[in-house]
C-alpha cells in the first residue's frame, strides 16, 4: 500500500519538474525581441475583363392574367352525423381503505 502512495508522489514530482522546463522556455520566448519583417512589394493586379452582354435586348411579353372564379352566394349544407347510443357504464365502487392508527410520541423524560 505504501509503495503505491510513494509511486504516485514520485510521478507527481516528475511531472511537475518536467512542466517547469516548458514554463521557462515560454518565458524566454516572451522576453526575446520580435524579428524584423521586411516590407515586401505589393503586386499590382491586372484589370478585370469586361463581361459581354449575352442576353438579347427585346420586349418582354406581358404576364398572363388569372381568371376570377365565381363566388358562391350560399354554402352547401353540412352532412349530418349519426347519433351513437352507448350502453350505460356500470357504477364502480372503491374498496374501503383501512385507516392506519397514528402512534403517540413517547413521553419525554425531562420537563420543560
Amino acid at each position: 500500500m505504501a509503495y503505491h502512495n510513494s509511486f504516485v508522489v514520485a510521478l507527481f514530482i516528475v511531472i511537475s519538474l518536467s512542466s517547469m522546463d516548458y514554463g521557462l522556455a515560454g518565458r524566454g520566448l516572451l522576453q526575446t525581441t520580435q524579428p524584423v519583417i521586411p516590407n515586401l512589394p505589393k503586386p499590382t493586379l491586372p484589370p478585370l475583363p469586361s463581361l459581354p452582354n449575352l442576353l438579347p435586348q427585346g420586349n418582354v411579353p406581358p404576364l398572363p392574367t388569372i381568371p376570377k372564379l365565381p363566388q358562391p352566394t350560399t354554402l352547401p349544407p353540412l352532412p349530418s352525423v349519426p347519433q351513437i347510443n352507448l350502453p350505460p357504464l356500470p357504477a364502480g365502487s372503491l374498496p374501503n381503505i383501512p385507516s392506519i392508527p397514528f402512534l403517540s410520541p413517547p413521553p419525554s423524560s425531562t420537563s420543560p
